[in-house]
């Protein structure tokens, strides 16, 4: 068996250990969908109204803010996916399983790849539950199929992103606690970004920093996919910081990994 063969083979193995830890504890896949769909009742029920009339649509209101928030929600949803991985990841780290781990034969990036490839899937059931609420509450996406899958597609390359980035984290912090606190400005950034309003509303320093930052050309690719918007240069930039940030997050990580003594 070739290294590599061995290290996919071990790879899947951790897959199905993480996938088995969600079937057995559904509480967090709920926790991922559970905030974004509590926002979407808020801001579509409770400031809809105001917030889609101004946004200038021909028909305003809270089915066109719908439209318009539930793109930002499912970057949102992704973000707590986020913080659930690094405090899985630390709580391996921290229980004395890694140890385990490391005197078995079992690849370093295993490991690693099996809470990232969990943790995507675990995201992604989250976000159809998301998808499933808008829906409900009058989201009406224009996008057929082959834009579907192109933003499912998008949205499975954001969750990695962020679940190499949050895997850092984790091994970064010496205690559970702590992992659950270091992803917390992955949560804020939609909100300083085009995910709840349009940037061109905010004033001059926050607008050059929401223009600026990773989500907004994110939030605006998966928005001109799934309502028929103009998509231009936001995707190849979305595209570009999602492999940016995956590679360093792998990078730190894997350092991480290696240079933390065993427990």
């Amino acid at each position: 068996m070739t290294t590599l063969t061995w290290t996919v083979a071990d790879s899947a193995t951790m897959v199905r250990r993480n996938l088995k830890h969600a079937l057995r504890y559904p509480s967090l896949t709920i926790i991922v969908a559970a905030m974004p769909i509590v926002f979407l009742l808020l801001f579509v029920y409770v400031f809809g109204g105001t917030l889609g009339a101004g946004l200038g649509g021909p028909s305003g209101g809270r089915a066109e803010y719908a439209e318009y928030l539930t793109p930002g929600l499912l970057v949102l949803a992704i973000a707590a996916a986020a913080q659930g991985t690094a405090i899985s990841i630390a709580m391996d780290m921290t229980e004395g399983i890694n140890s385990r781990f490391r005197t078995m034969s079992i690849s370093r990036a295993a490991v690693l790849a099996g809470h990232v490839v969990g943790a995507v899937v675990q995201t992604m059931v989250g976000l159809a539950l998301v998808v499933a609420a808008a829906l409900l509450v009058g989201f009406r996406p224009d996008a057929g199929v082959v834009e579907w899958l192109a933003a499912a597609g998008f949205l499975a390359l954001v969750s990695l992103a962020l679940s190499w980035l949050s895997v850092a984290m984790g091994l970064a912090t010496k205690t559970v606690e702590a992992a659950s606190n270091v992803p917390m400005p992955l949560l804020l950034l939609p909100f300083f970004g085009s995910g709840f309003v349009p940037t061109d509303s905010m004033p001059a320093g926050l607008r050059w920093f929401a223009e600026h930052q990773p989500f907004t050309p994110i939030i605006e690719t998966l928005r001109g996919l799934l309502t028929g918007t103009g998509i231009g240069s936001d995707g190849p930039v979305a595209v570009a910081w999602c492999v940016g940030l995956t590679v360093v997050g792998w990078l730190w990580a894997r350092r991480n990994y290696e240079n933390r003594p065993a427990r």
